[in-house]
């Protein structure tokens, strides 16, 4: 049984169709990649599995319960966080106080013990914004601001982790850093899922790739097999000639 079950979830906005009987499953230990030309879906894909949209047909499970008809909060305890392709960071809070906030969050309803402010710097070190922790988030470059946003879901102790571009704004050396860590995360039991534009990072870290286009999941397989499926390469390219996805 997958950590993240999205079965046949289909929504439209204005009779336009924006998700058609979509599908995709997000293992434990595993980055599961969500990629496809812009407006393909994705971002809404994310929003229907967070709660901030309703399907009109299809279900939602987490490790097997169905959370389809629950409310956001409801679903962030269970164990769901995401970031967002638009930054949403505290503008007017430290990197520290960002990432502190969600933490007491969880700390308020969980009933939780423990060391915040310790648990504050591990989360820094580990999503490397340490050096930086008493900036005002304002001042970061979009590369590290993204990393706040990655650690403020972290303080939520997610079982799932939802990743909307989240390398944008990062230069190589930062992504090569980032890929690592997400890798980290897998390895350490979360089911982390990357919407990313950056396929040399989507290729390098996920273990499985579904692929979006026009609302419909056209493929879905090992990075290997969907960077040279036809399909997506239509999608991509306008072509069906056997190379890389860009």
């Amino acid at each position: 049984m997958a950590t993240l079950e999205v079965d046949d979830v289909s929504i439209a906005f204005g009779g336009h169709t924006v998700l058609a009987g979509a599908s995709l499953q997000a293992e434990a230990g595993q980055i599961t990649g969500l990629i496809g030309p812009n407006g393909a879906g994705k971002t809404t894909l994310f929003n229907i599995i967070t709660g901030l949209l309703h399907p009109s047909t299809g279900r939602i499970r987490i490790d097997g319960q169905d959370v389809t008809e629950l409310s956001l909060h409801k679903r962030a305890r269970s164990g769901l966080a995401r970031t967002f392709q638009q930054l949403e960071l505290f503008a007017m809070l430290t990197v520290r106080e960002n990432v502190r906030v969600a933490i007491d969050i969880r700390r308020r309803w969980s009933h939780e013990r423990g060391n915040a402010a310790a648990l504050t710097d591990a989360i820094l070190e580990r999503v490397g914004l340490a050096g930086v922790a008493d900036e005002r988030v304002t001042s970061l470059p979009t590369g590290q601001g993204r990393l706040v946003e990655l650690g403020r879901a972290l303080a939520s102790q997610p079982k799932i982790l939802l990743l909307d571009e989240p390398a944008s704004g990062q230069d190589d050396i930062e992504t090569e850093r980032f890929g690592h860590l997400l890798q980290e995360l897998a390895a350490d039991g979360a089911a982390v899922v990357l919407v990313e534009h950056d396929m040399a990072l989507v290729m390098e870290v996920c273990h499985q790739v579904h692929v979006l286009d026009l609302g419909h999941m056209i493929a879905t397989g090992p990075p290997a097999e969907v960077q040279v499926d036809p399909h997506v390469l239509d999608a991509y390219l306008g072509t069906s000639r056997t190379v890389a996805v860009p």
